[in-house]
């Protein structure tokens, strides 16, 4: 009895990590195996976790694929990528307030 209502319980848990992170843009997948793994702590480090739509982007000079502005490798192409002048702004402006698009 005991084992099925953990059971239940990590599964929510594992939900709920998964649903809080893909609402900040992040894969579904891999955060309910965290929040079903570390049931609490899972769910804690999601909300913490920051909004991949706010972050600042840039485009691959060699493809043209908009990247997030931290990655230094071009996932279309392979190019290594030189920090920018400029960047683009995020997907979502608004979770940005205050903060300049020029680096």
């Amino acid at each position: 009895m005991a084992g099925g209502l953990y059971l239940v319980l990590v599964i929510f848990f594992g939900l709920g990590t998964g649903m809080v992170a893909k609402i900040k843009g992040s894969s579904f997948l891999l955060w309910f195996l965290i929040g079903a793994v570390l049931p609490g702590l899972g769910l804690i480090a999601a909300i913490l976790y920051r909004y991949e739509t706010a972050e600042l982007r840039r485009q691959c000079p060699q493809c043209g694929r908009v990247v997030m502005l931290h990655d230094a490798i071009c996932t279309r192409c392979g190019h290594e990528l030189e920090f920018p002048e400029t960047a683009i702004e995020p997907v979502d402006p608004t979770l940005r307030a205050g903060r300049s698009a020029t680096v």
